[in-house]
């Protein structure tokens, strides 16, 4: 196939560009002036809706079709789906696709919400394996091999284990042993690449889920391939029946799908392709020269592949930029508002010990100098004394039931102080990363309870089901 093409794309402007006489939704008409004044004439005449000469996203069988074929060939899958309920629908398409009520799945404590929630979808039961962490950096890391193997031993009855390729910070687990391993035992391995579109364009980025043979993943063009936001990609590979994933998708996926979200994919898709390893080329060598210059200012620590050590982080993606901020006294909390506030510049998060700018092809040059100076005069302005305290975001959970069971009790809402040793309803995180802290069936500890109050008091921004403030929590009766 030639990847120069965009079959979405062009059917897509020659449908907006026909004069049609629409009595069919949507129902602006490309004829609002208020749409058309704030979002642009365009992108109003784009927003169609299922016409015969571009296709059906449920079903498709011609440009949306070829689009996602060209999308297949571009990552290496045998089959790709476009998606566009982010890739938290893709997520959860594959664990609904790989468990069926009462499965296990293995998959490391350190995944994104969207996973529980795929788990509570499919009525399946969460093995976790602790991820490690770093002592230094205060975050959690990748699986370990060893535990991954007595993992699988002790559940050898598990239908698929969870990878992340890479986790928020750009750390990597063996995924190639890793699959290796599973597949040794009949274990489907199902990978979260919501962080690593890029690593299929370049050799010099750790390896992707089918390079290592993984049998699905999820593919977050939104975030680091260039596509608009809430659009993905669900790519599958090795014996995984296509009909079967696509009826799992249409379960929840809308019948009025966003044609400008397709086309984004379509169009980004094809310069990834043909322009992908250049433009990566040149971004790893200006993460590079950033890091260094951050590293100069003294105090910050921008660590990236100097942390690798073949056990829980096997490798480690170079276009991150996390920035450990603990040696200014400053939490990373703090740091990310005072770039945000002060200095007008958005990253993507702060936690506790540590800033994270997330980098892509799409990034300015002069940018990094920008962010570079800032951290200089922070450091100048507002370097303090104190003590970051070692909190770590991960937490050993005691599961007493399955997340799906306790989703599904009966509940009340009581004080967080008050929940020590009650079993959670909710899930408790700070967004983002999006990594739960407690899960429902989990029950509360006072580790738990300290942790969501520190948090807090430290500015994280805490989310959970069911709740408005952190000061509550669902507990089940």
């Amino acid at each position: 196939m030639k990847q120069n093409k965009t079959p979405l794309a062009d059917a897509l402007m020659k449908n907006a560009t026909d004069e049609i006489v629409p009595f069919d939704v949507p129902g602006h008409k490309s004829n609002i002036l208020e749409l058309s004044e704030y979002f642009g004439n365009q992108c109003i005449m784009f927003d169609k809706n299922s016409r015969h000469n571009i296709d059906n996203l449920c079903q498709p069988t011609g440009v949306i079709k070829e689009s996602e074929e060209l999308a297949s060939e571009a990552f290496g899958a045998k089959n790709a789906f476009f998606m566009i309920g982010g890739t938290t629908s893709s997520v959860q398409a594959m664990i609904m696709s790989a468990c069926t009520p009462g499965d296990k799945i293995i998959l490391p404590r350190n995944v994104h919400s969207s996973v529980l929630n795929g788990v509570i979808l499919a009525g399946a039961y969460p093995v976790y394996i602790n991820p490690g962490i770093h002592d230094e950096l205060g975050i959690s890391l990748g699986m370990s091999l060893d535990d991954v193997k007595q993992t699988i031993a002790n559940n050898t009855d598990a239908k698929a284990i969870f990878v992340n390729n890479p986790t928020y910070y750009g750390i990597c687990s063996d995924l190639e042993e890793i699959v290796k391993i599973a597949h040794e035992n009949n274990i489907r391995v199902l990978v979260d690449e919501a962080h690593g579109t890029h690593f299929y364009f370049h050799d010099q980025l750790p390896k992707s889920a089918f390079r290592c043979g993984a049998d699905m993943t999820a593919v977050s063009m939104h975030k680091t391939g260039g596509s608009l936001t809430q659009s993905s990609l669900l790519l599958i590979n090795n014996d995984i029946d296509e009909e079967g994933v696509r009826r799992i998708i249409n379960l929840s996926r809308t019948t009025s799908a966003s044609y400008l979200l397709m086309t984004s994919l379509d169009i980004a898709r094809k310069k990834m392709a043909l322009e992908g390893n250049t433009l990566l080329n040149n971004l790893l060598s200006q993460v590079k020269e950033s890091r260094a210059m951050i590293n100069a200012i003294g105090n910050y620590y921008a660590f990236a592949e100097d942390i690798i050590d073949n056990k829980t982080i096997f490798d480690f993606d170079q276009t991150k930029l996390p920035i450990n901020t603990s040696n200014i006294g400053l939490s990373g909390v703090e740091v990310y508002k005072l770039l945000r506030d002060k200095y007008r510049i958005q990253i993507e998060f702060g936690d506790i010990r540590n800033i994270l700018a997330i980098t892509s092809i799409g990034d300015k040059v002069e940018n990094f100098v920008i962010l570079v100076k800032a951290l200089i005069d922070i450091k100048e302005k507002y370097r303090t004394n104190n003590t970051i305290p070692l909190k770590y975001e991960y937490i050993p959970p005691i599961i007493k039931m399955s997340p799906s069971k306790a989703f599904y009790s009966m509940q009340k809402k009581i004080l967080i102080n008050n929940s020590k040793g009650c079993i959670s309803g909710d899930y408790i995180m700070c967004y983002p990363p999006g990594i739960p802290i407690l899960a429902p069936g989990e029950q509360i500890t006072q580790e738990v309870i300290d942790l969501i109050i520190y948090s807090t008091e430290k500015g994280c921004t805490i989310s959970g089901l069911g709740n408005s403030t952190p000061e509550f929590i669902n507990v089940l009766l």
